[in-house]
């Protein structure tokens, strides 16, 4: 029994849980505010009269549906519902003490604003440029690295709705699909926030044989948007070999953009003879660096600025070609090169290359592959109704973005030092903590609260 509080002495197990849910409910307090308030501006379309749960409760139960990593919708009903401790954390944060069933959740998403589900992202991650979260890993002290890239999201064996897209194969089959163009906003360290999603899909009057959307066309919806959302924001996109082409070019000239995009061996090969011809005039610029742990990389760099580029309207762009060839102490060597409109020097040059273009992998790494195989199951159906299937969709970035906050940040590394293992343990270990911890709604509501710092390592 503790002596000033007059309550048990909590085990070590459950002093290891409620650090936990201090680093959960102490993150998202911290910048957000509550998890009230990040979904505050979600209007609400259903009959009051016919409510039972409030709306930040099913959002909230969809978002961490994936935080905690239950893998499917079904999995609510299992590991969250007609549980008393979960309840008491949920009368805390919701206002109501009991869980929705996971149909209601997917009934009430179909009637949502996607674009007020997107907002949540967009409001966030400007929350953590406002709080300076982002500054030490801004390329040359001033933008914003933003990789593009798109992915699938779901297949299907038949028409799923109106909006497929469709891909048929020789042997007759045809595939129907939903991928999706996401923008992130990465790190050095490892972040990957989603700050706009723009989904790829047919109008319902496609007629056939007209062309499906595609992600070049989403690319420029996706520009437009987040040009729109984000009017003042240092950006500097970073874009695979898609995307080395006029347009887009012009599309990043037009809104004031910086780019850096892998520029491949057969992509705009009047580009690469006039970067050799310029190149081999002078051959002055040209620098070797070393990186690696113990400087055991060789980065041999060769480029040249003020390329012209005349594109396929008749519109000429200057860019500057950034070549670099890596040898690994086993000899093995690999090159790359980029294009890019920010200029190259000796003292950018590294920066542009291992800070910026290389950083494009991030999107793949850090955001697709874990939200595929990392427990957020990404491609898993978690409504076949196509409002409802955005919604979710949303939400796992939302789950994204606040886990990564939490297993990157102090306050779990200071009660952790030596970590969980994997992000996949962090997630399963604060499940258990939701489970079984037993805390009162009155408790709950003080964990986390205080002023403190989060801090992030910047190396």
């Amino acid at each position: 029994m503790n002596s000033k509080t007059g309550k048990p002495q909590r085990s070590k197990l459950e002093k290891e849980q409620l650090a936990l849910l201090e680093a959960e409910s102490g993150t998202v307090k911290h910048f957000f505010g509550s998890w009230k308030k990040i979904f505050a501006e979600v209007s609400d379309p259903r009959d009051e009269n016919l409510v039972t749960y409030p709306l930040s409760s099913l959002l909230f139960t969809g978002t961490m549906m994936y935080l905690l990593r239950l893998g499917a919708r079904r999995q609510i009903n299992f590991d969250l519902r007609d549980n008393e401790n979960v309840e008491e954390k949920y009368l805390s944060l919701c206002g109501v003490g009991e869980v929705p069933h996971g149909d209601t959740v997917n009934y009430a998403f179909q009637k949502l604003a996607v674009d007020e589900i997107q907002e949540i992202l967009c409001s966030s991650v400007e929350t953590l440029i406002r709080k300076k979260v982002m500054n030490p890993w801004r390329l040359l002290g001033k933008y914003f690295c933003i990789a593009v890239d798109g992915t699938g999201e779901l297949t299907f064996d038949e028409r799923h709705c109106e909006h497929c897209l469709t891909k048929k194969f020789k042997s007759g089959k045809v595939l129907y699909y939903h991928p999706v163009v996401e923008a992130k906003l990465v790190t050095q360290n490892g972040f990957a926030f989603s700050i706009m999603t723009e989904f790829i899909e047919n109008p319902e009057d496609l007629a056939e044989g007209d062309k499906q959307d595609c992600e070049f066309k989403a690319f420029k919806r996706l520009a437009k948007r987040l040009k729109k959302r984000f009017p003042r924001l240092p950006i500097c996109l970073l874009l695979d070999g898609l995307f080395a082409n006029g347009p887009v070019m012009q599309i990043c000239e037009d809104k004031k953009w910086k780019y850096i995009t892998v520029l491949k061996d057969g992509d705009l090969k009047n580009l690469h003879r006039s970067f050799e011809v310029a190149w081999g005039a002078s051959k002055e610029k040209y620098k070797k660096i070393l990186v690696g742990e113990s400087s055991e990389i060789v980065q041999e760099y060769r480029w040249e600025n003020d390329i012209e580029y005349c594109d396929s309207e008749k519109r000429v762009h200057h860019a500057s070609v950034v070549e670099c060839v890596e040898e690994k102490p086993d000899g093995t060597k690999t090159k790359n090169m980029w294009i890019t409109n920010i200029n190259a020097t000796p003292n950018t040059i590294d920066a542009i290359a291992n800070h910026g273009g290389r950083l494009r992998w991030k999107i793949e790494n850090e955001g697709f592959n874990i939200q595929k195989n990392g427990g957020y199951n990404l491609e898993h159906a978690y409504s076949r109704d196509p409002n409802a299937r955005k919604v979710f969709y949303l939400l796992l970035q939302v789950a994204h973005l606040v886990f990564q906050l939490i297993e990157k940040g102090s306050i779990f590394h200071k009660a952790f030092p030596k970590g969980l293992g994997s992000h996949k343990n962090l997630a399963k270990r604060i499940l258990e903590a939701w489970r079984n911890l037993k805390i009162c709604h009155s408790d709950f509501s003080k964990v986390g609260e205080g002023r403190f710092q989060v801090r992030f390592d910047s190396s």
